[in-house]
């Protein structure tokens, strides 16, 4: 059976460890090579308290938590994040979500029909907000032919 979605839902809340392995392999996956990311002491001596997550790292984030609560079929069309407060090592970031857009494009079929979510989501962490963003989902829309499968 598929979900039906509706604007006001909630997301259940993700909370995701920071930790140091975290912030260095985000950066290090997506070619990030600054050294604010990876090498505490540098990072110091530019006056960050320590290493932090890069944007990329937030962003794919991000895109996981949508994945994640939306299911496989889930295909995520537009992610659009600003940063705040940097997410450092030993902290924890908790993502929220809500639906604040559905939409069923026009004159698609109703076999092949998908949906169009979107969902504003921030990310806090112990010093504040590290992100707030608004993510673009598309769906299989739901069908009642799909509930009666297989029986």
């Amino acid at each position: 059976m598929t979900r039906t979605y509706r604007v006001g839902d909630e997301l259940a809340p993700l909370e995701i460890p920071l930790t140091r392995t975290l912030i260095v392999a985000g950066a290090i996956a997506s070619r990030d090579y600054q050294d604010v990311h990876h090498d505490a002491d540098l990072a110091r001596e530019k006056g960050s308290p320590d290493i932090f997550m890069n944007i990329l790292t937030t962003n794919g984030l991000v895109g996981r938590y949508i994945t994640d609560h939306f299911g496989p079929d889930a295909v995520l069309r537009k992610v659009a994040i600003r940063l705040g407060v940097p997410n450092y090592p030993g902290d924890a970031m908790r993502l929220t979500g809500r639906v604040t857009e559905v939409a069923w494009p026009a004159g698609e079929e109703p076999v092949r029909a998908t949906i169009t979510v979107t969902v504003t989501v921030t990310g806090d962490n112990g010093i504040g907000r590290h992100v707030t963003g608004t993510v673009i989902v598309t769906l299989p829309a739901p069908s009642g032919e799909e509930e009666g499968a297989g029986s």
